[in-house]
């Protein structure tokens, strides 16, 4: 077969942004992919720098740390908080203060009875205290293993460690002992993001980021203790960690979140990592044997300019023509690759599509106007969703997706009840294969093991109309729709050129929510309802005219109304939506609590949004159907099941027993 070289990509003959002089590297980069060595003295001072900065890192372990004040804009002085000081971002309530557009609101009060119905019945989380990022996902033995991002001290971020909990289904959980804690001089500041391989001969891999007691980001290698243990209860870290530290040219707390490993066609192992160049997002490429000693390829995955920082990076293959799942090290002619990157700066997950160069460890999207980060590139989730992490599922043969959804409250709410953030309930993810130009998640088939009663609806709602839908209790629900736009009403639309075309200016963010009536929209459904509808949290299609009277599709999620305290941050998410010929509308909502998860047209669009009604809560829960489109008669064919909780137990051998008999 002819080589692919001739096929590179420009961006790989581009200016390597690691060397701060401007100098170009090795022009022939693009057919090995590796550093040649550099002349003269250049390469004497990165060498001289890169030895003195890793003697540096090793000999000044002891533990000292300096303060770091902030002024902000009225001159008071602030000194900045753990989080910020390490490297990464937090939430706080200066956060929430910025999103509310007033810093002297006063907190809600909010009572014990309140703050409980908050916790969910079916989404995964500690039963105490902070949680973050998901961590290292992976199948082994028989279980499904999660970890993730941790405080085991407090409801804020800090002392993070990597919690553990298994699972035979995704759905019902085991917490675990601690995974790994922060005990070594390269972990101090925290055990970071990090994330699993499976070699050849079964064995695991885990590269994670350590937080040095310098606040320096460097990469640590682990492995478990025994691999005969099926719940993987503990875990090694190398001797000889780290196994890398920040590169020249990159700042030491802008180094984190190593992938999972894939497999080059020289049968090398490769990952990336999250870094930025001043404004431009990076993912930096090393290639390694034995996970211990690496090689850095001299060009990068992929870069974008203006982004800032990279998290949690993830790289993986889709198939373009079957709905499964593959091992990231797949590659072929029918493949396409995933670029996803987390936005430190904007607390987004974005994601492209593209073609990935082996020979040289580098990717283009196929569309650059999408590309990662910018303000027009796909979302995995359009709503609260952020530090995702994918992995293969090998039992099943599909791609899973988690995510972190963090909360909306306010700090000193989390402190009230003890605990914040929840993950997303585990997402499959593939190609869209009709598209072919984005993804689409669909909650796994297992969570509707915890289905109970359910009811069908079929209905004709006309303009201006909200039906109380009977489903007992409204606060753990699982709900399916078909809708259709009565044809006569089409036609009114698009056989009147007087009017108005809107799909051009309309946005869920920006275009008034769901109280804000059109010809063809708003429509679906208000969950967690009060029976007077003041509060509610509205999930609806909204269908426009555009310029060239073609129809474009909407999927939002309103959380404006969904409840009267103040020191909740309340937005309209949401994106346009792919409708083929001939398609009807379909939405999917999981209802649990404090999170709504909802997926349109297949999951080709999805919104997450966190909400707090201080109303319609346990039994004053309500579901409502409703139309408030001006012009438009929909009919509604939907199903509501009630949802069992999962009963996420903690560690105990009498609870691993019983979930391993399930």
């Amino acid at each position: 077969m002819a080589s692919s070289d001739a096929l590179l990509p420009i961006s790989a003959r581009e200016e390597d942004p690691l060397l701060s002089d401007g100098s170009r590297s090795d022009p022939n980069a693009e057919t090995h992919g590796r550093r040649r060595p550099v002349k003269g003295l250049l390469a004497v001072t990165f060498g001289l720098f890169f030895i003195a900065f890793y003697v540096a890192l090793i000999a000044t372990h002891d533990g000292s740390r300096s303060n770091d004040v902030k002024f902000e804009s009225d001159g008071t002085a602030t000194t900045a908080s753990r989080a910020r000081l390490a490297g990464v971002s937090e939430k706080s309530n200066d956060q929430l203060w910025k999103l509310s557009g007033d810093r002297n609101t006063v907190a809600f009060s909010w009572n014990n009875s309140m703050l409980s119905w908050q916790r969910t019945g079916f989404h995964f989380q500690p039963g105490q205290n902070w949680m973050n990022d998901p961590n290292g996902p992976l199948f082994y033995k028989g279980w499904y293993h999660f970890f993730y991002q941790y405080n085991p001290n407090a409801a804020v971020w800090g002392d993070i460690v990597w919690g553990h909990a298994v699972s035979k289904d995704l759905i019902h959980w085991v917490h675990l002992p601690l995974a790994m804690v922060a005990d070594q001089w390269y972990d101090a500041n925290g055990v970071w993001t990090g994330s699993a391989t499976f070699l050849e001969d079964g064995s695991i891999v885990m590269l994670y980021t350590g937080s040095t007691d310098k606040s320096v980001q460097v990469q640590n290698l682990a492995y478990p203790e025994d691999l005969n243990d099926p719940l993987l209860l503990k875990w090694v870290k190398f001797s000889g960690n780290p196994v890398l530290v920040p590169p020249p040219g990159i700042l030491p707390k802008d180094f984190r979140d190593p992938t999972t490993a894939w497999k080059t066609s020289a049968g090398k192992w490769r990952i990336t990592i999250g870094s930025k160049i001043n404004r431009t997002g990076i993912s930096l490429v090393y290639d390694t044997t034995d996970f211990k000693t690496y090689e850095k390829l001299d060009t990068l995955l992929h870069k974008v300019p203006n982004t800032g920082m990279w998290e949690c990076v993830d790289f993986y293959p889709v198939s373009k023509t079957l709905v499964k799942g593959l091992d990231t090290s797949v590659n072929g002619p029918d493949v396409k690759h995933i670029v996803k990157a987390s936005m430190d700066d904007t607390r987004i997950d974005h994601y492209a599509i593209g073609t990935y160069f082996d020979s040289n460890g580098t990717w283009i999207p196929d569309d650059p106007t999408i590309d990662v980060g910018i303000s027009t590139s796909l979302r995995y989730d359009y709503g609260k969703f952020y530090a995702s992490k994918t992995f293969y599922d090998q039992n099943k043969g599909r791609r899973i997706l988690w995510g972190w959804i963090g909360e909306s409250d306010s700090e000193s709410a989390d402190v009230q009840k003890g605990w914040s953030s929840l993950q997303g309930i585990p997402r499959t993810v593939v190609l869209d294969t009709k598209t072919g130009k984005n993804l689409v998640q669909w909650p796994v088939d297992e969570v509707k093991s915890l289905r109970l009663s359910s009811k069908k609806f079929d209905m004709e709602v006309g303009p201006g109309s909200f039906v109380n839908i009977d489903v007992g209790s409204a606060a753990q629900l699982d709900i399916e729709a078909e809708f259709e736009i009565k044809k006569e009403s089409l036609d009114k639309i698009l056989g009147d050129a007087s009017a108005a075309a809107e799909a051009e200016e309309f946005s869920c963010q920006k275009s008034g929510g769901s109280t804000v009536r059109g010809a063809l929209g708003p429509f679906g459904f208000s969950v967690l309802a009060h029976e007077s509808l003041s509060e509610q949290t509205p999930v609806y299609f909204y269908v426009a005219k555009g310029k060239d009277s073609k129809l474009k599709t909407f999927f939002c999620t309103d959380s404006s109304r969904s409840s009267f305290a103040n020191d909740v941050v309340k937005p309209v998410y949401g994106s346009s939506v792919p409708v083929l010929e001939g398609e009807k509308l379909t939405m999917r909502i999981l209802v649990d609590h404090s999170i709504v998860e909802a997926f349109g047209q297949g999951g080709r669009t999805c919104t997450t949004s966190r909400v707090y009604p201080t109303k319609a809560i346990y039994g004053a829960a309500k579901l409502f159907l409703f139309n408030n489109a001006i012009d438009a008669t929909i009919t509604a064919s939907f199903n509501v099941w009630q949802m069992n909780s999962a009963f996420i137990h903690p560690y105990s051998e009498e609870a691993v027993r019983a979930l391993s008999r399930t």
